[in-house]
């Protein structure tokens, strides 16, 4: 009997333990300081290579944290690094790589029209371990496949940090 009473005193303790894990959760996420590393070294790596671009650097909730443009980097850079940052933040993916999904499975080509994406590419999750913590997205560079070659930079740049 007492034996019973024990096993069921526990199995209630876990129950109660499970449903207070369920209730409040603890999450990983972008700091400002973090962000604005992020947007710097992204920003310097496309001006090594000559592009004048902008990175934004978005939470995991895909709200800015960071931005910053070039000298010389088009007024619609701002607009679109800021897309692509929330774009992947928000699929928890690149850009790139649902560019390519939408434009071979045709039942993902109305990804496009989810307000506030933009799926071109330039956008790359930001990863804490395996947790995507934020994104970075870049616009200015001739071509997307150089805009998430600066992102990565700019995300290698911090690696230390994301462990």
């Amino acid at each position: 009997m007492k034996f019973a009473v024990q096993v069921t005193a526990l199995t209630l303790s876990l129950i109660a333990t499970a449903a207070n894990a369920q209730a409040v959760r603890t999450e990983k996420n972008m700091s400002l300081d973090l962000a604005n590393q992020i947007a710097a070294a992204t920003v310097a790596a496309c001006s090594a290579s000559g592009y004048n671009v902008t990175a934004a650097v978005v939470d995991r909730a895909g709200t800015l944290r960071a931005l910053q443009r070039a000298d010389n980097a088009g007024p619609h850079t701002v607009g679109a690094a800021q897309g692509k940052a929330y774009t992947s933040a928000s699929a928890r993916n690149t850009t790139a790589a649902m560019l390519e999904n939408v434009q071979k499975n045709p039942g993902a080509a109305t990804l496009v029209d989810i307000p506030g994406f933009l799926i071109l590419g330039g956008g790359v999750p930001v990863k804490a371990g395996n947790e995507v913590i934020g994104a970075v997205g870049v616009g200015g560079a001739p071509g997307g496949h150089l805009d998430e070659q600066c992102a990565n930079a700019g995300i290698a740049k911090v690696a230390e940090l994301l462990k």
